[in-house]
C-alpha cells in the first residue's frame, strides 16, 4: 500500500474520506423535520429510518450505539440530532460530541415542529459552511477502518471478487489498518477455519458462543433457511448450500490472524482484522459497519448487488462477465479476467488497491453516483 493517500482528519484523530453533514432523527415520528431541514439546506443528509419508539434493552442499546456511531463516524463533519423528546435527542448528541466534532441537537415536544426545522436548518447551514472550510491532508493507510461484505455471490464470487478482497485485506492489515468483517450466518460450515484464526483462546471463545448463540437461535424458530441461505439468487448463481457459499464468504477475509469479536455497532479497539457479529442483509450489515466507524466498504458480488451507503463508499467488484457487462452501472471493478487467466490474483489486487485510493481520495464510487444512500438500521426484537 504505497500510494499516498488523502483524508480529513477530525479532532479525535480518526480519518474520513468524505465529509457529510448528517440529520440524524432519533425516532421515526422525527424522520419528516430531518428531511425538511435537509431539503432546505443543500449539503446535508437526512438519515431517516423507522425504529426509536418503546425500544428496550439490547435493542434499544443497539439503536443508540448505530445511531451515535453513524454520527462518530469520521466520514461526518457535523451532526444535528432531532427527535420528539429531549433526552434521547440529548444522549445521541453527547455521545457523538465526544468526538469533538460541531453537534447539535434539538426536541420537537415543547417547541412544535415548525420551530423545530426552522432552529435545526440554522444550525444546518452553520455547519454545511464549517464543512466547506475543511481540507484533506495526507494520511496513512494506518488511519483507515475498512469493512468488507460480499452480495448476491455465485460460484465467481469465491473464485474471484472474494479472493481479490482477501488480497487487499492481507496488504491492509500489514499497513497497519482497522478491517471488520461480519456476516454470522455465511460463516456455516466454515466458522472451524475463523476459530482457528482467532488470535487467543479467549477471542476463539467468543467468536464461537456468537456463531453457536447464533445456530440456537436458528433452531429455536424451527425455520428452514432455504432461499434466505443461500438466496434465489444464490442458487441460480450455483451455490446449492451454505457451507459452499461460506468458503467463498471466507475467501475475502485474507489470511491474518482475527484479533477481536465486536457487537454489532461496536467501534474495534484494536488495529488489525476483527469479527463483527452482524446479519447477511446488505444494508443492515454496510449501516451496522459503518456505525463501527468504517470509512470504505469492499464489495465483492457474483450476480449483482445495488447497495450502497448514507455516509460509507462502497467499492463493488464482481468476477461474474455476464454481471460486469449487464450491470455495469453498479460495478467499479471487473476482475473476471481471473476466470479468462488473463489476469493474476495479484495483478487483481493491483486494480482493487488502486481504486481504493481513488476512492479514498474523494472519487465517486458508482452506488454514489448513482445516489444510493442506503442507511437500514438492525432491530433485535419487537418494541413494548
Amino acid at each position: 500500500m504505497a500510494e499516498q493517500i488523502w483524508g480529513y482528519r477530525r479532532p479525535d484523530g480518526s480519518v474520513g474520506v468524505r465529509n457529510h453533514v448528517v440529520i440524524i432523527p432519533v425516532d421515526d415520528i422525527s424522520n419528516e423535520a430531518c428531511e425538511a431541514v435537509a431539503d432546505k439546506i443543500p449539503g446535508t443528509l437526512a438519515l431517516s429510518h423507522p425504529y426509536g419508539r418503546l425500544q428496550y434493552g439490547e435493542d434499544l442499546e443497539l439503536h443508540f450505539r448505530t445511531l451515535i456511531g453513524t454520527g462518530k463516524n469520521a466520514n461526518v463533519a457535523a451532526a444535528i440530532v432531532i427527535g420528539i423528546e429531549d433526552n434521547w435527542a440529548k444522549r445521541i448528541a453527547d455521545g457523538i460530541a465526544q468526538t469533538g466534532k460541531p453537534v447539535a441537537w434539538f426536541g420537537i415536544e415543547g417547541q412544535g415542529e415548525i420551530e423545530t426545522i426552522r432552529q435545526a436548518s440554522w444550525r444546518a447551514k452553520e455547519f454545511v459552511q464549517f464543512a466547506t472550510e475543511l481540507h484533506r491532508e495526507p494520511v496513512e493507510w494506518s488511519d483507515l477502518v475498512v469493512s468488507i461484505k460480499c452480495g448476491e455471490s455465485d460460484t465467481t464470487t469465491g473464485l474471484a471478487s472474494c479472493p481479490t478482497v482477501g488480497v487487499v485485506v492481507d496488504r491492509l492489515v500489514d499497513a497497519g489498518a482497522t478491517v471488520i468483517f461480519g456476516e454470522t450466518s455465511e460463516l456455516t460450515g466454515g466458522e472451524h477455519l475463523i476459530a482457528e484464526r482467532c488470535v487467543t483462546p479467549e477471542v476463539r471463545d467468543r467468536f464461537m458462543k456468537t456463531f453457536d448463540d447464533y445456530v440456537s437461535f436458528i433452531e429455536s424458530q424451527d425455520a428452514d433457511l432455504f432461499g434466505s441461505q443461500p438466496t434465489q439468487g444464490n442458487i441460480a448463481g450455483g451455490l446449492s448450500t451454505i457451507e459452499e457459499k461460506a468458503m467463498g464468504n471466507i475467501e475475502k477475509t485474507g489470511t491474518k490472524p482475527v484479533m477481536d469479536v465486536l457487537k454489532p455497532a461496536q467501534a474495534p479497539s484494536v488495529k488489525g482484522l476483527s469479527f463483527m457479529d452482524t446479519s447477511s442483509a446488505a444494508a443492515e450489515c454496510v449501516t451496522l459497519m459503518a456505525a463501527a466507524g468504517a470509512v470504505v466498504h469492499l464489495f465483492p458480488t457474483g450476480q449483482g448487488n445495488i447497495v450502497g451507503n448514507v455516509i460509507e463508499p462502497v467499492i463493488k467488484l464482481t468476477g461474474n462477465p455476464k454481471t460486469a457487462k449487464r450491470m455495469a452501472e453498479h460495478i467499479d471493478l471487473d476482475v473476471s479476467g481471473l476466470l479468462s487467466y488473463e489476469m493474476t490474483l495479484q495483478d487483481a489486487g493491483d486494480e482493487l488497491e488502486k481504486l481504493m485510493v481513488r476512492t479514498t481520495n474523494g472519487r465517486a464510487t458508482s452506488a454514489e453516483a448513482l445516489g444510493h444512500k442506503e442507511f437500514v438500521l438492525t432491530k433485535l426484537y419487537p418494541s413494548a
